[in-house]
C-alpha cells in the first residue's frame, strides 16, 4: 500500500467524540500514523508478517495501519472500554482482523511473542510516570524496536 493511500484510509476512521482528559486521550492523526507505520515497514521491515502490539490503542489508528501494511497479527490494548469499542468499530468498518484486549498496561501479563510495539502513550501530565509505564512494558514484551 502506498503512503498516500494509507493516510487516506486512516483519515476516514472515527475519532474520539468525548476524549477522557484523565486518560490523556487524543487521536493519532492519519498524517503522523501513516508515516510512522510506513517508515517502520519500509525502512526497517517491522510490520509486514510480524506480530504488532498497539499499546493504548485509543481509536485504533496505529493498529489499523499495521494491519493494512500486512502485519500477521495486531493486538490492540487499552484500559478504556469506550476506546476499544470505537477501535473495534473502526476495524470492522475496514474489515480488519485485530485482537482487542482491555487491560491497564501496568498490569499486563504477556505470554506471547511480539515483534513490534507501536504506541502513542499518555505523556504523564495527569498521572505522573504513566509514560514510563508504557515504555517499560514495551521493553519487556517487544523484541525489536
Amino acid at each position: 500500500m502506498k503512503l498516500k493511500q494509507l493516510e487516506s484510509v486512516l483519515g476516514d476512521l472515527e475519532q474520539f467524540s468525548n476524549p477522557k482528559v484523565e486518560l490523556e486521550q487524543y487521536p493519532t492523526g492519519p498524517h503522523i500514523a501513516s508515516r510512522m507505520l510506513y517508515t517502520a515497514e519500509n525502512s526497517f521491515g517491522d510490520v509486514s508478517n510480524k506480530v504488532v502490539a498497539d499499546f493504548g490503542c485509543g481509536c485504533g489508528t496505529l493498529g489499523a495501519a499495521a494491519t493494512l501494511l500486512g502485519a500477521d497479527q495486531v493486538i490492540a490494548i487499552d484500559i478504556d472500554s469506550d476506546s476499544l469499542e470505537l477501535a473495534s468499530e473502526n476495524a470492522a468498518d475496514l474489515e480488519l482482523d485485530i485482537d482487542f484486549v482491555q487491560c491497564d498496561i501496568r498490569n499486563l501479563e504477556w505470554r506471547g511473542h511480539v515483534d513490534t510495539v507501536v504506541m502513542n502513550p499518555p505523556f504523564g501530565t495527569r498521572k505522573k510516570g504513566v509514560d514510563m509505564d508504557f515504555l517499560s512494558m514495551a521493553l519487556k514484551v517487544g523484541t525489536k524496536f
